[in-house]
């Protein structure tokens, strides 16, 4: 007999793939099992990407999306669904309707990815109110980054008051939480907003003089959803995903000609 005691935390990843292994899929399933998860992937797009940037995209059919979900969905369960790349509203509209069917229970960490490193777009103009109503909404928290902010809330988001400004208007968003990352920011100081319905909780950080950023979104998301499937709260998860972030930039391994990977193992030991 299986000793259900043993079962880890587990994170179904709706995303796309990254060919250079730095960021999407790949770099969410070495995320999530190097924090002690169990990772499963719904695969929405395949990209032609590097560290110089995204070259060409292709969208997995719809109902082959569909059918990885609720695959895995109906066999080894979900407890946290944590979304990345998901190109279009038809993608969008999907993918929230077999999450109601396939895993209703699950949590929501939502990253709205939008645009890689390099700035090819990820995500369809018309699909960004389909993100908001369809998966934002009722998610256990958003991670957008100051431009994907902007997208959502329909406001300009450049300094710390636009951010402490937008409070309202993420919470508005109707997710249980929205951690509005100030990494776009101007200068040598980080700011990042964990916004609930009731507090704003502050976290601040010196900015790392690094190329090495490729992935890091991804990355961060996917570490607060490993974080809140092994049971962890949203403050410890956050907490712990911004510190693992950080550790996995200042030991990055330096690959490529553009924005480097991080390093995913750096908790384990690896170099």
């Amino acid at each position: 007999m299986t000793d259900k005691t043993n079962i880890p935390g587990r994170v179904l990843i709706i995303a796309g793939s990254d060919s250079g292994g730095g960021a999407g899929i790949q770099a969410d399933i070495k995320t999530v099992t190097v924090l002690g998860a169990y990772a499963m992937t719904a695969v929405t797009a395949i990209t032609v990407q590097n560290t110089q940037g995204v070259a060409a995209v292709h969208e997995v059919p719809l109902d082959i999306v569909a059918g990885q979900i609720e695959a895995v969905a109906s066999d080894i369960g979900a407890d946290v669904i944590k979304t990345g790349m998901l190109a279009s509203r038809p993608m969008i509209e999907m993918v929230a309707d077999t999450l109601a069917r396939a895993a209703p229970h699950a949590r929501r960490v939502v990253d709205p990815v939008m645009r890689a490193k390099g700035g090819h777009v990820l995500l369809a103009e018309d699909a960004a109110q389909a993100l908001v109503q369809r998966l934002v909404r009722g998610a256990a928290v958003v991670t957008p980054n100051l431009p994907e902010a902007e997208v959502l809330t329909g406001r300009a988001i450049k300094t710390v008051a636009d951010m402490e400004g937008a409070v309202e208007a993420c919470r508005a968003l109707g997710a249980e939480a929205v951690l509005l990352k100030g990494g776009h920011l101007e200068g040598a100081d980080l700011l990042d907003l964990l916004i609930t319905g009731d507090k704003v909780i502050r976290f601040e950080d010196t900015r790392i003089d690094t190329t090495s950023t490729h992935g890091t979104g991804c990355t961060l998301a996917s570490a607060i959803a490993a974080g809140l499937a092994r049971g962890a709260s949203l403050v410890e998860a956050v907490t712990a995903a911004r510190a693992y972030v950080r550790g996995a930039i200042l030991s990055a391994p330096r690959l490529g000609h553009g924005h480097g990977p991080l390093n995913h193992g750096h908790v384990l030991g690896s170099s």
